[in-house]
């Protein structure tokens, strides 16, 4: 039986008093892709074609192309929709800015998405180039962007759809510290997730909109928070936090969906690996009464859609002499992963870190502090390609070296270790120090017995010395809540690439072992 047979039934049946027919909608769902058009690997990196055509590959547009395909043929009533950051991540991105993304996403038939941070990483203009080149809304909700001439009629708080014959109200989300965490300028006004939910909830529902998705890039915890804070949110579509929700697999971070209330959440994990399929069943007051699905993982068993593999080779051609060269060799494979190096020590956050302060050592700098969320993937042994560097360090970050105190290192650190329990992006990975934090501790009060290096032994940091330290643009000027460095005296932020002294420093020391040695202690 069809949707709109359904709902001329549910009329008939309205209009002799009985209740109305339950409506039932499949949510399709990406978030957090990262410009990954092509397959990656199990690594969330670069994936070879051989290996592709071996099956050991995953994700890549031309798959999700099939399965979106497939799924909206198991379903009379679907959405499409993403929890946001389609941008940055590959050097599609870093060639193409939004418009790859804006092309795929229209092939694919979209419904509408929410604004990521990663969305202003090229400040408004980019993020206003993609939305003209979409054909369906872009939303966000906690922002005031009256100010921001670029945004200001555009980008919208909230939209309503028409879908099988029933209204349905859309509300974009974004994460509260966007300001910290990309480049929106100075004109826009991030504010909190929960009120601006129940804002737009409270608006939707006096035009008679009774069934309300919540598109949020704001992390899972977040959207738990904002779930429990508000009243008439239906689904909560999430993004930001890259986490996996799932009942088959033991990786999973929670169950798919995680109900709070009456309130169902989803995530897909990130990079086009998982295609989320929620089938929802309204009540005729607009209640959810059954919510159920699971990710679809993109595995070599999803056919890759011919048409739309050809357009991205096509596109990847101006890319491939910089990607497919070999810079460096490892002896094994150097763990980018997000929950390891937003988290503690890892390989990966040694292995960046230890570059930097190698490349600007000879001028005196004794400190490096790299933010965990700015390695955006591992490496596997072998041959490492400037192409797999580069899908680690996209951000095209420079060197930024500065002076500073002891007590401002300290009270660094301890904003690196402060949303710990939310796996954030500003994890501090070291080089040239040692320091111990205690997660249980109060945000603020976590880090002790900070030691840096003197001659080949440690000794205590002292809080009135100033100290020569390096770390990258973003970071140095105030990015993932890094403010302390902002004011920081004789600060030059015009230094080489990160990407580009990394594969150097890989290449001085290849075949390059990874390593941890205990820099970073979790008590």
């Amino acid at each position: 039986m069809s949707v709109r047979f359904l709902s001329s039934v549910a009329a008939l049946a309205l209009s002799s008093g009985a209740a109305m027919a339950d409506y039932s909608l499949t949510i399709l769902h990406t978030n957090d892709f990262h410009a990954r058009f092509e397959p990656i690997s199990k690594y969330d990196s670069g994936c070879s074609s051989e290996d592709n055509t071996e099956g050991k590959c995953f994700g890549g547009s031309a798959r999700l192309v099939t399965a979106i395909e497939e799924a909206r043929a198991r379903s009379n009533n679907s959405i499409l929709v993403d929890g946001g950051d389609q941008f940055q991540g590959t050097l599609f991105y870093t060639y193409y800015k939004g418009k790859l993304a804006a092309e795929m996403m229209n092939k694919m038939g979209y419904t509408a998405m929410t604004v990521g941070n990663h969305e202003f990483d090229d400040g408004p203009e980019v993020l206003r180039g993609f939305m003209d080149a979409v054909n369906f809304p872009v939303l966000m909700s906690n922002a005031d962007v009256s100010g921001e001439p670029l945004l200001a009629d555009v980008l919208m708080k909230s939209t309503v759809i028409e879908q099988g014959g029933e209204k349905i109200g859309l509300i974009g989300l974004t994460p509260h510290d966007t300001d910290e965490l990309a480049s929106p300028g100075p004109n826009i006004i991030f504010t909190d997730p929960s009120d601006a939910v129940q804002g737009e909830v409270d608006k939707l529902t006096a035009e008679g909109v009774n069934k309300i998705i919540v598109l949020s890039h704001s992390g899972y915890n977040v959207d738990k928070t904002v779930a429990a804070n508000t009243t008439g949110v239906d689904v909560i579509v999430g993004g930001h936090s890259n986490t996996y929700l799932s009942n088959t697999s033991d990786r999973a971070e929670g169950p798919y969906p995680t109900m709070v209330g009456d309130t169902a959440i989803v995530s897909a994990y990130a990079y086009g690996k998982f295609l989320g399929e929620l089938n929802v069943t309204f009540d005729d007051d607009g209640k959810v009464v059954e919510a159920a699905g699971e990710p679809i993982i993109m595995d070599a068993a999803v056919s890759e859609d011919e048409g739309t593999k050809a357009r991205i080779a096509e596109a990847a051609a101006p890319l491939d002499e910089i990607r497919n060269k070999v810079v460096a060799e490892t002896a094994e494979a150097i763990d980018g992963d997000k929950n390891a190096c937003r988290s503690g020590e890892c390989t990966m956050g040694n292995l960046v870190a230890d570059a930097m302060l190698d490349r600007v050592a000879d001028q005196g700098v004794t400190i490096a502090i790299a933010n965990g969320g700015g390695l955006r993937a591992s490496i596997d042994a072998g041959e490492v390609t400037m192409g797999e560097v580069l899908t680690v360090l996209p951000f095209q970050n420079t060197l930024s070296t500065f002076e500073t105190t002891g007590a401002v290192i300290v009270e660094a650190l301890e904003n690196g270790v402060s949303q710990y329990e939310d796996v954030a992006g500003r994890f501090p990975q070291v080089a040239g120090l040692k320091f111990t934090f205690d997660p249980a501790a109060e945000a603020g009060s976590r880090i002790s017995e900070v030691m840096v290096k003197d001659g080949e032994g440690y000794v205590a940091i002292d809080p009135a010395k100033t100290y020569l330290a390096v770390t990258n643009n973003y970071v140095r000027n105030g990015g993932d809540g890094y403010a302390m460095f902002k004011g920081a005296s004789n600060a030059y932020d015009f230094g080489p690439d990160l990407a580009d002294v990394t594969a150097e420093y890989l290449a001085a020391n290849a075949p390059y072992t990874p390593y941890t040695d205990g820099r970073i202690t979790k008590k």
